[in-house]
């Protein structure tokens, strides 16, 4: 059965480590959205209705984007570039890829408008009226952690893993969660029992793939730093070599890009839920496959998590949101290396959650 069916029955190494993406091809535009499953798994006609990320600001730290790709007008916010001062230049991406591919594919994924007739053709996001803030970084990527927290990000999308020696790197994230920024993290594409960072960092949601039939990707880390699953295994985006260019891709990336944009649409539609308060909603309507529910796993599993994210449910079940201060509810009993100093919390203008409060 595929997930499709289960969801609605349950109703490059651009940056410090690596991009959290394998291509398997290229698409049309008008073969695009016909291929992007996740849609009629999500329901998302139904999901819309709830929320669309409108007043909420996702910063996505990547390689690089095209900006003027035909899918994303109106979604980017002024962004920011964070070059490292002892590198030349940036490590050349695989051949056949452009350097923006990955960042334009995981705003796509976000918060894309697709174009064409009511924005009926091309990559459309799962929270499409959700704003993307672009910050290009090389190994700077705590910095840009900071600088979304500071510059009014009320998501951070990492779909990348970190050398572990990334000085800084679970400190910003700590500094983003302590200010109410929810992170997502990708758990990395080794296929490999090895916990990476940020997705290891304490705070972090740590987000695996799944396919269309619910089924863990195999390429996905498997480890307690695994919270949730999303859809990761061929997944159309738009890349960076054109403003009209599409590839499908399997990976984590992909699969964080769209628990990314569930944490937007539930922080439109619950704008004074804390991170640990998003990261229960998610967790606590997370599905399984009757294939792996028959496997009768003890949950949270290393490699499912707690399941794969269902934002429809997320949106409307009647859940408690917990104390403030939760923390992601999770197995881990993550942490910090270092003694943390208390982050007060981040005051939010009128014009952003406030405004999307329904």
């Amino acid at each position: 059965m595929k997930v499709t069916r289960t969801l609605r029955a349950a109703a490059g190494a651009a940056l410090t480590g690596a991009l959290l993406l394998t291509a398997t091809g290229t698409a049309s535009a008008d073969q695009t959205r016909s291929a992007m499953w996740p849609f009629p798994a999500f329901d998302v006609q139904s999901v819309w209705k709830e929320a669309t990320g409108k007043g909420i600001t996702v910063a996505v730290i990547d390689s690089g984007f095209r900006t003027t790709h035909q899918d994303l007008g109106g979604a980017f916010l002024p962004g920011k570039d964070f070059p490292n001062p002892s590198v030349d230049k940036p490590e050349a991406p695989p051949s056949g890829m452009d350097i923006r591919d990955h960042g334009t594919g995981m705003a796509g994924l976000i918060a894309g408008r697709g174009h064409g007739p009511g924005g009926s053709q091309g990559v459309k996001g799962l929270a499409p009226d959700a704003k993307i803030l672009p910050l290009t970084a090389d190994k700077n990527t705590p910095e840009a952690t900071r600088y979304a927290v500071d510059h009014g990000a009320d998501v951070i999308n990492m779909s990348f893993v970190a050398d572990p020696s990334t000085p800084d790197m679970c400190e910003s994230v700590h500094y983003a969660v302590e200010k109410g920024v929810v992170v997502l993290a990708g758990v990395g594409n080794d296929a490999l029992p090895k916990e990476r960072i940020p997705a290891a960092c304490p705070g972090a949601i740590g987000v695996g793939a799944v396919d269309e039939f619910g089924k863990f990707w195999d390429g996905s880390n498997y480890n307690k730093s695994v919270d949730v699953l999303a859809p990761g295994v061929d997944i159309p985006y738009p890349n960076g070599q054109s403003d009209t260019g599409y590839s499908t891709a399997d990976g984590t990336s992909m699969a964080t890009a769209y628990a990314s944009a569930t944490a937007a649409l539930l922080l439109e539609k619950y704008p004074d839920l804390t991170p640990g308060q998003i990261a229960n909603r998610m967790v606590k309507t997370a599905g399984l496959a009757k294939s792996v529910k028959a496997k009768h796993l003890k949950l949270p599993d290393e490699h499912y998590g707690y399941g794969f994210i269902q934002p429809l449910p997320a949106l409307t079940r009647d859940i408690p949101a917990g104390p403030p201060r939760a923390r992601c509810p999770c197995r881990r009993a993550r942490r910090p290396r270092t003694p943390w100093s208390p982050a007060p919390p981040r005051a939010r203008t009128p014009t952003r959650r406030s405004a999307g409060r329904r």
